[in-house]
């Protein structure tokens, strides 16, 4: 400090300034002090907390009993009490030390291999090094500075931390989606009955109309026709009466309706066939109808199977589980092959060695032992096979498959149009599109089948309780399917084989 460019020199503690500096005499004060703080008898001893105790981390410099570390040097791998922490607050040369919380596992950021201090981190290998290690077994390696990969970790922490925050606030979005789903989705379901409900009730009393009207006319026509045998009854009562020639000459010309002699053998009696041609008509009525319900049906399975708005649910696993998807299949009559026989209500067929009096059809297969079920298959469905003989193919197929062609045309499993399972006394194997698949597990008389069309699954099993998987397909159907069974037979060894959709109760 200069005060008309003279040096000015103040006392550091009254403050008072001198020109020039005058001679320095000793602080009495500071001296006194000093003299205190020297004297080992004035000094206040360590409160008892202040010592480590057995959970604490001790200073590494005090002897005798040790006080608690107030913090650990990572550059000197040793933890410090207050007192002997001061060095790295004040000696420059260790105050680029880095100081942490006491930690008793210091020698732990040793490497044993090097003996060296571990500051690097191999992302590599997934673990902390030191710079030694890094020119030697990690060379090459993608490493960084521990303190850098710390700081990652942090924001992936941070990120991780946010994350669950974010998955709730989300879910409480897809809880309110959800309800708006399951309100929209009720009051779709209950106009659809709704209309459903009115439409067939349409259908039901046109039906109940158009029978009133046959019975009507039916009746209409007997009374008619009894009316007139009654009348010509009546009329050759009446001519059988006559016995005066010239009367019965007379009455005649009335009775012309009976120019033809009269005796018995010339009237045709035919008992309950008169209307039989209304009764055959009324048939072919109902078998059209079923025709068209069935082929409906099918459109309205598929319409169906398309609302949906969750991914489907899991797979069943128990045998009670998979019976609550199991359907009603029929074998259709017009797509057996001549040479097999069907029973049981069209649930059995069996493989014959003569051929059976089948109208021709042009679903019929001409060329494989084949049968497909009448009924079409969509959503999810189960059904089970019994089986025996030489062995049964128990498969899937589109309607459109061939039904003349070759085996590869015809062939369930050899085409892109049919799955199929094929079951032998011995083995299982796999086909789809003319490709084998071996296919290992437990023999088994009866198979389980499980479709879940529009999740593209077609599961195999083993029946039992805990329903062994055989094989499973993840595809995409393109079209409804049709159960089918393709059985084997050996005209040569007389050895024939019989497969039967079960009734699942």
């Amino acid at each position: 400090m200069k005060r008309d460019g003279k040096k000015l020199h103040s006392c550091p503690q009254c403050r008072q300034t001198f020109t020039p500096r005058p001679v320095l005499v000793k602080n009495t004060m500071l001296a006194d002090l000093l003299e205190e703080l020297k004297n080992p008898g004035l000094q206040a001893a360590p409160a008892d907390h202040c010592y480590a105790g057995p959970e604490d981390v001790s200073c590494d410099v005090c002897t005798g009993r040790k006080l608690k570390a107030l913090k650990s040097c990572l550059v000197c791998l040793a933890s410090y009490c207050e007192n002997h922490l001061q060095f790295h607050y004040e000696a420059p040369t260790f105050l680029k030390h880095s100081l942490v919380e006491p930690c008793k596992k210091l020698q732990e950021n040793i490497c044993s291999r090097h003996d060296e201090v571990i500051k690097i981190f191999c992302r590599t290998d997934q673990q902390c090094i030191c710079y030694l290690c890094s020119m030697d077994e990690h060379k090459g390696h993608d490493t960084v500075s521990a303190a850098a990969e710390r700081t990652e970790r942090q924001r992936e922490l941070e990120g991780s931390r946010q994350k669950p925050q974010q998955r709730i606030q989300d879910r409480e979005k897809d809880v309110k989606l959800l309800q708006h789903e399951v309100e929209a989705i009720s009051l779709s379901a209950d106009k659809a009955v709704e209309d459903s409900e009115k439409i067939f009730t349409e259908l039901i009393c046109l039906m109940d109309k158009r029978r009133s009207d046959v019975k009507q006319q039916i009746r209409c026509q007997q009374e008619t026709e009894v009316s007139r045998v009654k009348e010509l009854q009546e009329k050759l009562e009446q001519l059988s009466l006559i016995a005066d020639h010239i009367q019965f000459v007379h009455s005649y010309p009335s009775l012309s309706a009976l120019s033809e002699p009269t005796d018995s053998s010339s009237i045709n009696i035919c008992p309950l066939r008169y209307f039989e041609d209304v009764t055959a008509a009324v048939s072919e009525l109902r078998d059209r109808l079923q025709d068209v319900l069935r082929e409906t049906w099918t459109n309205i399975s598929l319409r169906l199977t398309e609302v949906h708005v969750l991914l489907s649910p899991a797979d069943p696993k128990t045998r009670a589980e998979f019976l609550k998807y199991s359907c009603e299949i029929s074998l259709d009559p017009n797509t057996a092959n001549t040479l097999m026989l069907l029973s049981e209500g069209n649930r059995k067929v069996t493989v014959m060695s003569e051929e059976q009096s089948y109208s021709p059809h042009p679903d019929r297969f001409t060329k494989c032992w084949q049968v497909l079920s009448r009924e079409s298959l969509t959503g999810r469905c189960y059904w089970e096979v019994e089986w025996t003989g030489r062995g049964v193919s128990v498969a899937v197929a589109y309607k459109n498959i061939s039904r003349a062609g070759d085996r590869k045309e015809s062939g369930f499993g050899h085409n892109n149009k049919s799955w199929t399972l094929a079951c032998y006394q011995t083995k299982y194997n796999f086909y789809y599109n003319n490709i084998e698949t071996p296919v290992s597990g437990p023999q088994s008389s009866r198979v389980g089948v499980y479709l879940d069309h529009r999740a593209g699954i077609l599961s195999f099993y083993r029946v039992s309780e805990t329903m062994t998987l055989l094989h499973r397909v993840q595809t995409t159907f393109t079209q409804p399917l049709h159960a089918g069974l393709w059985l084997f037979w050996s005209p040569l060894l007389h050895a024939t084989s019989t497969a039967e959709l079960c009734e699942l109760k």
